[in-house]
């Protein structure tokens, strides 16, 4: 089979569109055909050699990838052979292997698929659609809520911009340069902001609501400036800081500015009731109903580096999804 194959830790060239051997599922295993796989900021650190959150670096050679949606085509030992022929998505947890036409897993992450769901719009929210829904269980939106969301352009932000109108809510998105603030229009934000200009700010204080809810995730100054349009008695989620620095002194600043600090992600949605495999279900059924719909940026299997590059450097909107 051929695969996405990275012998050295570095920049985006080390990844490397490979012919390798097709494996075989283990007892408890299936194999799928992959039809999409995910590309997540995580898979970026990982190349690096920088570890990310609780996720490891991975033993050289290796094919990254957490996250596979495609049709089972075979399965080990102790694993019922009707699953062959199904359409399944699947999330790789803490492994590695999805940027390949075939990819192995326990057949207790699968997941059916839903033949009006394309594999590219499965592999969004098997992932990036699981942590959107576990946010929202955190942030508990109403429609008496002004709520700006950071980084409105991405995976998380195009799908927490559409739930957020989805219960009513006024919608701030922000993100950076014109193409990302239209994709934020588009998206259903009641206003989009370019938080790389100076006065974006003051955009929306002159907009007129004060602003209930901050869904942060950029951290820095563009953080900062999100805490401070909050109103007292308000709240800041936080869920990662995409600049490479989180705010500074949050919890002091929060406390002396009167409002509480939410943080989602953890033991916090992994010890949920019904787990974080029930999030992934319900997110999955979200876009089958048709009540959230990902924007996804496609790129072949065999450009997986120019994948990296356009994510590194902010290039994309929405998911970034390889197409095998």
């Amino acid at each position: 089979m051929r695969a996405i194959r990275l012998n050295e830790f570095g920049p985006a060239e080390n990844l490397r569109y490979e012919e390798v051997a097709t494996p075989e599922p283990g007892p408890g295993e299936v194999r799928i055909a992959v039809a999409a796989a995910g590309v997540h900021l995580v898979d970026v650190m990982l190349r690096t050699g920088e570890t990310m959150g609780p996720f490891p670096l991975p033993e050289l050679p290796v094919t990254l990838g957490r996250e596979v949606a495609g049709t089972v085509d075979a399965v080990g030992v102790g694993v019922d052979p009707g699953l062959v022929g199904r359409r399944v998505v699947a999330h790789l947890g803490n492994g590695n292997g999805g940027y390949a036409e075939f990819a192995v897993i326990d057949d207790q992450a699968l997941i059916p698929l839903p033949e009006d769901v394309p594999a590219e719009v499965a592999v969004a929210m098997v992932g990036t659609g699981r942590t959107a829904l576990g946010i929202l269980e955190v942030a508990a939106l109403t429609a008496d809520d002004v709520v700006l969301i950071t980084a409105a352009a991405g995976g998380l932000g195009t799908l927490l911009v559409q739930a957020a109108r989805n219960v009513g809510a006024v919608v701030i998105g922000a993100a950076g340069g014109a193409a990302k603030v239209e994709a934020v229009a588009e998206s259903g934000a009641d206003l989009a902001v370019d938080y790389t200009a100076a006065d974006w700010a003051e955009q929306v204080r002159l907009a007129g609501r004060p602003v209930t809810v901050v869904l942060e995730s950029v951290g820095g100054k563009i953080g900062e400036a999100a805490l401070d349009l909050l109103a007292a008695g308000g709240r800041i989620v936080t869920f990662g800081w995409s600049s490479g620095a989180a705010v500074p002194d949050l919890e002091a600043r929060a406390a002396a500015a009167g409002v509480a600090v939410e943080n989602p992600l953890g033991p916090r949605m992994t010890n949920r009731p019904g787990g974080i495999k029930s999030l992934a279900e319900a997110a999955l059924a979200a876009a089958a109903a048709g009540e959230l719909t990902p924007t996804i940026t496609r790129f072949p299997l065999s450009d997986a580096a120019e994948a990296h590059r356009a994510l590194s450097a902010r290039r994309t909107v929405g998911k970034v999804v390889l197409l095998p």
